[in-house]
């Protein structure tokens, strides 16, 4: 038993700083703090209005609680004074129920709490369910206001954690997968099996449009929690780099669903020979094997700033796309000579060649630093714009 209580313990101070465990301890602090707050401050026995507002305000990063924070305090308070009308008027039975919940939804587009608009009838609904005097309603607001202020200031007070650590480990992830497609797009294909083989590759990349929405969900949660975050000195540089290397990965990932495409017409094309001969297919088993290897330094590189490996990762994406490169002129040789040989099937070859050198072009180095630095000009015009902007509404005689 002692050993087992060891190893739990050890196992929470690892993950202490994790961003899930220290939200988790925010929330669970704001909560306790605000109720206290409201057992002093509000004539209810249980407030526990004040708690779940401030679980709701206290978001995962400072940015999105700032944004949002008023919104759902406003659909918290507006579903109060609602339930306050009802208690008055009609109190709770099950059209009143109806009612309630519809006058709800409609007043909550009406003074436009966006997706907070479910809130609205919840609030009304948890107020009206427990009182039905209007005098004990107007606690609840109260205890809203408390548990709002005390989210904000947790909010302020202790630093929300970075989220970048996940987003780098989902880009990383995603580049494995990628890697893996391109060593499976490297195995020639045998037998009377090879057009499902084929069609099986082309559904694997397909599936990593998913993957892709996956990975831009946690970056957005990183890039909120970079923005005015008082631990982080170069939050635009981080956001910049992650999401433009992520954007060179969706452009990877949709090529090679063309390459995919591609193989499976040449594999239905070619019902009973090989897709190409002996020499061409090792040819293209190195070119995916190292264009492969370096799909991982890329994801590396662009997540330096969470495993510190920028030179040595810059470094062998460099030598991984030379030698990919070399052999993908010695590829380009052979599939001429196959082209000459079957000029049927020439636009497939060719497409092929032309896939695997966009691929390449979009991993190469100097290209993604010429990325980053023209969406950092394009960020930075539009926050001179912006400011241009706010300075000509303030001139007489212009629109405001």
């Amino acid at each position: 038993m002692p050993e087992m209580i060891t190893s739990l313990a050890t196992r929470v101070a690892q993950r202490r700083r994790e961003p899930v465990a220290v939200q988790a301890l925010r929330s669970t602090a704001a909560a306790v703090i605000s109720y206290v707050v409201a057992l002093r401050l509000s004539s209810e026995p249980n407030p526990l209005t004040a708690p779940l507002t401030a679980l709701l305000v206290v978001q995962v990063t400072l940015y999105s609680t700032l944004t949002t924070s008023i919104r759902r305090v406003n659909s918290v308070v507006v579903g109060v004074l609602i339930a306050i009308g009802f208690s008055v008027l009609v109190g709770l039975t099950w059209w009143s129920l109806g009612l309630l919940i519809l006058a709800s939804l409609v007043v909550g587009h009406l003074v436009r709490v966006d997706e907070f608009v479910p809130e609205v009838a919840i609030s009304a609904m948890l107020v009206l369910g427990v009182t039905q005097v209007a005098n004990t309603a107007w606690d609840r607001v109260l205890e809203t206001v408390i548990g709002a202020v005390v989210g904000l200031l947790v909010n302020l007070l202790l630093a929300p954690p970075l989220w970048v650590g996940p987003a780098g480990t989902a880009i990383t992830d995603l580049a494995l997968r990628m890697s893996r497609l391109l060593d499976h797009l490297g195995e020639e294909p045998l037998g009377p099996a090879k057009v499902e083989q084929a069609a099986a590759r082309l559904y694997e990349a397909r599936r990593l449009d998913n993957d892709i929405a996956q990975v831009d969900t946690a970056l957005r949660q990183a890039e909120d929690s970079l923005r005015l975050n008082p631990r982080v000195k170069e939050g635009l540089l981080f956001r910049m780099v992650l999401r433009t290397g992520l954007d060179t990965l969706e452009i990877c990932a949709v090529v090679l669903r063309v390459a995919c495409r591609t193989l499976a017409d040449l594999a239905k094309a070619r019902p009973d020979g090989p897709l190409f001969e002996a020499g061409t297919a090792a040819a293209l088993r190195q070119v995916l094997r190292h264009t492969a290897i370096a799909v991982e330094s890329f994801a590396q590189l662009i997540t330096a700033q969470v495993s510190a490996n920028a030179e040595e990762a810059e470094a062998r994406l460099t030598g991984e796309l030379a030698v990919a490169r070399a052999h993908r002129d010695r590829l380009a040789d052979l599939l001429r000579a196959s082209a000459r040989e079957d000029p049927a099937h020439w636009q497939l070859l060719g497409a092929l060649l032309a896939e695997i050198d966009r691929v390449l072009d979009e991993l190469d180095v100097d290209k993604r630093s010429h990325r980053l630095l023209e969406e950092l000009d394009r960020h930075a015009r539009t926050r001179r714009t912006g400011r241009m902007r706010g300075r000509l509404r303030g001139l007489p005689g212009l629109p405001k």
